[in-house]
């Protein structure tokens, strides 16, 4: 199976309502976080491009779904961040519509990338997330971004909370995750190759 090729990486369009979700046979990964927590840098160290995902100046700014194609071979969709206290009520419950809509349609999502902050226990909106996730039945994996930001020591301590709050079952992967440094991209890779193959 060869490498997927990372340069080869094309922004598709952005999805506001759930006739514009892409359906293909090609293979889907969905990243989904909190706001600030890093989500378009870790799609960024993925592809190896310092702003590809933008990364907004102020989070909370995607609101739609945005599909980027990598390599015509699978699908990177980038789920609207969540959680984020400066917007509007009736922005998030639009947010809050959409993800309904996005998770509820079948056949939208092969794996699931669900990223979360390596220092701190997972908030209630993540715990939601989580679940949304393991109840479509797809493959997820759990990111554990910032973990340059920790000491060696509080890696399995944060590890072993992370996994606890969000009650991953035993088959479900947390990566260890640096944006910054690099750290888990190929861990990660790997998962993403299994859809591939």
């Amino acid at each position: 199976m060869a490498a997927l090729n990372v340069n080869k990486a094309e922004f598709i369009k952005s999805a506001a309502s759930p006739n514009q979700f892409i359906r293909s046979s090609t293979p889907s990964v969905v990243f989904a976080g909190k706001s600030n927590v890093g989500k378009s840098s870790v799609i960024n160290r993925m592809l190896n491009r310092k702003n590809f995902a933008r990364v907004g100046a102020s989070p909370g700014k995607t609101i739609h779904v945005n599909y980027f194609l990598i390599d015509g071979r699978v699908y990177f969709v980038d789920l609207p961040g969540y959680g984020y206290a400066k917007v509007s009520q009736a922005e998030r419950d639009r947010w809050g519509k959409l993800m309904e809509q996005f998770f509820a349609s079948e056949g939208l999502i092969d794996l699931g990338v669900m990223i979360v902050d390596a220092r701190h226990k997972p908030t209630a909106d993540d715990v939601t997330m989580a679940e949304w996730f393991k109840n479509s039945g797809c493959r997820l994996v759990v990111v554990a971004n910032k973990l340059d930001k920790l000491k060696k020591s509080e890696i399995e301590p944060n590890m072993a909370l992370i996994r606890q709050t969000l009650d991953l079952p035993e088959e479900v992967l947390l990566i260890p995750f640096s944006a910054e440094k690099g750290q888990g991209r190929d861990a990660l890779m790997a998962e993403i190759m299994k859809e591939l193959s």
